[in-house]
């Protein structure tokens, strides 16, 4: 069954594929940062895109890291230690099957608030913020 199709059953909101190495908030940003640099990023660069501190980033790295989700190269340029991350292969694929289930998450949310009756104008109730505006 495709991750668009309706799933019926018990378990039908469990949503599994959302992988705790990845969906925390400051690996989710890494991840994010790296697949859309696949040349990879330096240490520098990524923390300030992601908005982490050295120490942080370097223990999320860590993490990413040894679930096989990044590859760290580290050497020296201009006498100067130079570290660049990069979005492995296995990294790549579970990010993009992480996001499938997470918009399959955005949809279930979606069509329930489309089901719903109409909210009392002004009531900020009725409907998810962002889904379905132009």
């Amino acid at each position: 069954m495709s991750g668009r199709q309706r799933r019926r059953g018990p378990h039908r909101f469990a949503y599994g594929g959302l992988d705790r190495v990845i969906h925390e908030r400051a690996r989710l940003s890494v991840l994010t940062s790296l697949l859309t640099h696949p040349r990879g990023l330096p240490f520098g660069d990524l923390k300030d895109l992601c908005a982490l501190t050295d120490g942080n980033l370097s223990r999320h790295l860590q993490v990413l890291e040894g679930a096989k989700l990044v590859i760290i190269s580290k050497g020296s340029e201009n006498n100067r230690s130079h570290t660049v991350c990069r979005i492995s292969p296995i990294g790549r694929k579970r990010y993009l099957e992480y996001l499938a289930v997470l918009e399959q998450v955005i949809v279930d949310a979606a069509r329930a608030v489309k089901s719903e009756p109409a909210a009392k104008p002004g009531s900020g109730h009725g409907r998810l913020h962002g889904v379905g505006e132009a």
